[in-house]
């Protein structure tokens, strides 16, 4: 205890040794980097949506394209989304591809999930698409309009080659210069009915392949196939004749192929079953040597089959009456089915999705006549409903859905300066000639920064303007290129994003200042984020208003601003 007392005043004497002396602080400052700088401006900024002007524009919809999962799920897509959007658009999950079955029938467990989802969100639901030609199960309308089976064999034998000689048709047999050709009178041919091939060998020869009579047939054989060959021969003399394959009349292959046919002066069936070996391969040409023997040879009722051990299948091709009504029932299944589903909370449709041909042909439909790589989920509707086919999809859409549903028809490349703008509007033409309406035009607007210009896009907005449609602009995203090359978001500067954020500000501003308040639907911005670089749809690209991390970009910013013009 003593030594305790004894250290207390000794602190004491410290700490009031330590007041007497004069305090400095050190003065440190340091300057915030650019980019923290820059960021925290970016991240200062409000959600997307509360910049829209609501008083002017009631009915304008801010919104997002994402897939199904990310909101069924709630994830992070699912708050942003909700934070920053007035509507969803689904990708993939409500076309066609996605919802029709094998047999036909329509799985909407899914997209009702997503209703549900979205309802208590309050966010509201685009319908994308009802009739497009991509992301369709092609395999079950294929099959629909596939030809139809007549009749179906077991394993037997498949005809090939047949010659009667009953007309002067040559194209399947051919003699060398040993032998003279012609035919018996009618009667003289096997067992008494119709005619016969008469060959004439006028001499004994040097040589049996001297004179020879060659069979043609196709395809060529290969090592393994069954062949059968059947004949009425006969001579005016006993004889016989070795049979040669060969490559044509002429190109000796093998020393034998059918064996040697044997000759009485009584008619009579040879028949002869081979499997083709390696010394016969791609040979399509029977040769019989007939050079030992000086008579006349007879012929009739030539036939070559392959066995076929799977059986074969006769069909017979729909007329295009008939696809064309098998077509229409399956769009109109389709439509009727999705609309009448998603009409208690869908209440805008994309009924119509690209149907405009790419240049040169931009006033034409698209076709899948003559494409030689068609896609597995490709299947264009109009290639079998002709020009009418969007008609059809107007009506079936307005008269399954609610009264006062909007419906659009949407393309991409309408700012690209050619004449598909044009097109599009000349069709919405002849669509309401025929009696439906058109509510509004989508514009998809996935332009590239250093190829897509501002004066193309405000020439095309000005056209979608005045034809007192609504207009959308429906699956906005922007990539960029320099020199033609396009830049990956790993090599994107911070000079390009900022001229990203640029161009969305006129982009955005454009659309407020040409479209009229009454025509405006709304903008829908189809990539949140950076597409991955695994991603189908421009890989690797920085298109996002959100990189990968979620963190906003200069083009959120951009984006902001153009809306701000929203008055």
């Amino acid at each position: 205890m003593k030594k305790i007392y004894r250290i207390v005043p000794f602190a004491a004497f410290l700490i009031m040794l330590a007041s007497c002396t004069e305090s400095h602080v050190l003065s440190y400052d340091v300057e915030k980097p650019v980019t923290i700088a820059n960021q925290e401006e970016i991240n200062a900024y409000a959600d997307l949506k509360t910049y829209v002007d609501r008083e002017a524009n009631p009915n304008f919809k801010l919104g997002l394209g994402m897939s199904l999962s990310d909101y069924v799920n709630k994830n992070v897509m699912y708050r942003l989304a909700n934070r920053n959007f007035d509507e969803i658009t689904l990708g993939y999950e409500m076309k066609h591809g996605a919802i029709v079955q094998a047999d036909g029938s329509l799985n909407l467990d899914n997209v009702n999930k997503l209703l549900k989802t979205a309802q208590e969100a309050n966010v509201s639901v685009f319908g994308h698409t009802l009739c497009w030609h991509a992301n369709q199960n092609a395999t079950y309308l294929n099959k629909l309009i596939a030809p139809d089976v007549l009749s179906t064999t077991g394993p037997g034998w498949d005809l090939i080659m047949e010659n009667n000689f009953e007309t002067d048709n040559t194209s399947n047999y051919q003699i060398n210069a040993g032998l003279t050709s012609s035919y018996t009178a009618a009667g003289q041919g096997a067992n008494g009915t119709g005619r016969a091939l008469k060959l004439t060998n006028a001499s004994v020869r040097t040589n049996e392949w001297d004179a020879q009579l060659y069979i043609k047939f196709s395809p060529a054989v290969q090592v393994g196939e069954k062949y059968r060959l059947t004949m009425d021969v006969r001579a005016d003399v006993t004889a016989s004749s070795p049979t040669q394959a060969q490559l044509n009349p002429g190109g000796y292959r093998h020393w034998d192929f059918f064996g040697s046919v044997p000759y009485t002066t009584t008619w009579a069936t040879y028949v002869k079953e081979i499997t083709v070996s390696e010394q016969m391969k791609d040979c399509n040409t029977i040769a019989f040597n007939l050079g030992k023997t000086a008579s006349n040879f007879y012929y009739d009722n030539v036939k070559i089959e392959k066995y076929n051990a799977t059986g074969s299948i006769q069909t017979q091709e729909k007329t295009p009456e008939q696809k064309k009504a098998i077509i229409a029932e399956a769009l109109d299944k389709w439509i009727t089915g999705m609309v009448t589903n998603c009409k208690t909370y869908v209440k805008a449709w994309d009924v119509v999705n690209e149907p405009m041909s790419d240049w040169p042909n931009q006033f034409e439909l698209k076709t899948g006549v003559g494409k030689t790589n068609m896609a597995a989920d490709e299947f264009y509707w109009q290639d079998y409903l002709g020009k009418d086919y969007a008609v059809e999809a107007f009506r079936l859409a307005r008269l399954h859905g609610n009264p006062n549903d909007i419906l659009f028809i949407n393309d991409y490349g309408l700012e690209g300066g050619g004449d598909k703008c044009d097109g599009l509007i000349q069709y919405i033409n002849y669509i309401e000639s025929k009696g439906q309406i058109v509510d509004g035009i989508g514009t998809q607007m996935h332009v590239t920064l250093g190829e897509t210009t501002i004066e193309r896009i405000r020439t095309m907005l000005t056209k979608l303007a005045a034809t007192g449609k609504l207009v959308k602009i429906s699956e906005l995203d922007m990539g960029i290129k320099v020199g033609g090359v396009t830049v990956k978001t790993e090599n994107v500067t911070s000079a390009q994003l900022q001229q990203m954020s640029d161009f969305y500000k006129q982009i955005v501003e454009a659309y407020f200042d040409i479209v009229p308040a009454a025509q405006r639907y709304g903008i829908t911005q189809w990539a949140a984020t950076d597409s991955p670089a695994n991603s189908s749809w421009r890989g690797g690209e920085p298109i996002g208003l959100w990189d990968l991390n979620y963190t906003r970009k200069p083009a959120y910013v951009g984006f902001a601003e153009g809306l701000k013009s929203s008055k």
